[in-house]
């Protein structure tokens, strides 16, 4: 049997979680962030999935996903019912995991081509 390396070229993939941090590719992010197999947002306005509501769902819906995979930080925190309710409303899916979680989910899905979105919640620079 042989095996080969598959090293994720074609999409953007997550390397590396830490505390503080997530690592796309090569590039360190200490901000929370959307991201997609195509583009990463930026500086994603959210610290803490309490802040969540009705109101982020439409800059991930953008993206068109399928599934969205919610990374709430070290730990799994749900937000608030209209926030998932506003995902489910359109026919998309929404799971809610901490964020190593939500990395290892989305780099799973992104490498099988489906249409993920992962929204990572980092907290507040100190």
């Amino acid at each position: 049997m042989d095996l080969s390396l598959d090293r994720p070229g074609e999409y953007l993939f997550v390397r590396r979680v830490g505390a503080r941090s997530i690592t796309v590719v090569d590039r360190e992010f200490t901000r929370s962030l959307v991201l997609s197999p195509e583009k990463a947002i930026e500086n994603w306005p959210v610290t803490h999935a309490g802040e969540l509501d009705a109101g982020h769902v439409d800059a991930i819906l953008a993206l068109e996903p399928e599934v969205v995979v919610l990374g709430t930080g070290e730990r799994q925190v749900f937000p608030a019912a209209a926030f998932i309710a506003g995902f489910l409303r359109k026919g998309v899916g929404v799971e809610v995991m901490d964020n190593a979680a939500a990395a290892r989910t989305y780099d799973l899905l992104a490498g099988e081509r489906r249409r993920v979105v992962a929204a990572f919640i980092l907290p507040p620079e100190a």
